[in-house]
């Protein structure tokens, strides 16, 4: 049985160039996108002299719409994709006010738009299959403001919260969507930020946090976060979730907001 192609964006390097080494492994054709054609081209020749399988290049700045439009058409009309890895993102240095309006804007358009436009451009004609799966890389950092990432760690809460959305809408059509949260991570995601990492926490390595995401993906977990040692954490924080949406009763304030 021939096994479906792979589509990863920001395959160069980081994660998602481990992505495409581990899925070559498996036996799996690639189709790698970013906007690096001499890193793209160096990884595809290694992977095809290394396992056999068949690598095609799509150099792409996704922040550019007719660049993004080129790999859409590719998701909608490439039959063998059946796997897409959402990986491409950017970070940010400095607080909020210290962002610019156009850096705000590529960071919203590369975490955001282009991960959603890819994600609607492929989910058509996999529900037409009855099968297809997307990961989309999502952050820890969605989940902590404490963090003071905030444009970054909004996107990476919209990551989370698509995903999950995703997964409602589209798992009984067999479609599966896993949302994977990494924490610091070596990276050049923080040299091209701008970010000095050197005094930092030890990190993890990109491929050990590949590897575990991938035993997730193996298991079909909806949710994978590889530095959280203590799964039962992220349970309860899901249930703490769906009581507090049991509590809301939207035909009148809470008791607490009324006045005497």
């Amino acid at each position: 049985m021939t096994k479906s192609s792979v589509l990863i964006t920001g395959a160069s390097t980081g994660i998602g160039a481990v992505y495409a080494e581990r899925f070559a492994r498996r036996g799996h054709d690639l189709v790698l996108v970013a906007r690096d054609q001499t890193r793209l081209d160096i990884l595809a020749d290694r992977l095809r002299q290394e396992t056999g399988i068949s690598v095609d290049v799509l150099p792409a700045d996704l922040t550019l719409s007719d660049e993004l439009a080129t790999v859409e058409a590719r998701l909608r009309d490439d039959t063998r994709i059946g796997i897409l890895i959402n990986n491409a993102g950017i970070a940010q240095s400095g607080g909020f006010i210290e962002q610019t309006p156009d850096s705000i804007e590529r960071l919203i358009a590369l975490n955001i738009t282009a991960l959603t436009r890819l994600a609607s451009a492929v989910t058509p004609r996999f529900v037409q299959a009855g099968e297809g799966s997307i990961v989309n890389i999502s952050s820890v950092v969605g989940l902590a403001p404490e963090f003071t990432m905030s444009v970054y760690g909004a996107t990476k809460a919209f990551v989370l919260f698509l995903s999950q959305g995703m997964n409602l809408e589209l798992s009984s059509s067999g479609i599966y969507v896993q949302a994977v949260l990494p924490a610091g991570t070596y990276t050049e995601i923080w040299e091209r930020a701008g970010i000095d990492i050197s005094t930092s926490a030890r990190m993890m390595e990109v491929g050990e946090l590949v590897d575990a995401a991938l035993v997730g993906f193996d298991r079909r977990e909806l949710v994978t976060i590889p530095p959280l040692h203590n799964a039962a954490r992220w349970d309860a924080l899901d249930a703490a979730r769906q009581a507090l949406l049991s509590d809301i009763k939207q035909a009148e304030a809470a008791e607490r907001y009324k006045t005497v």
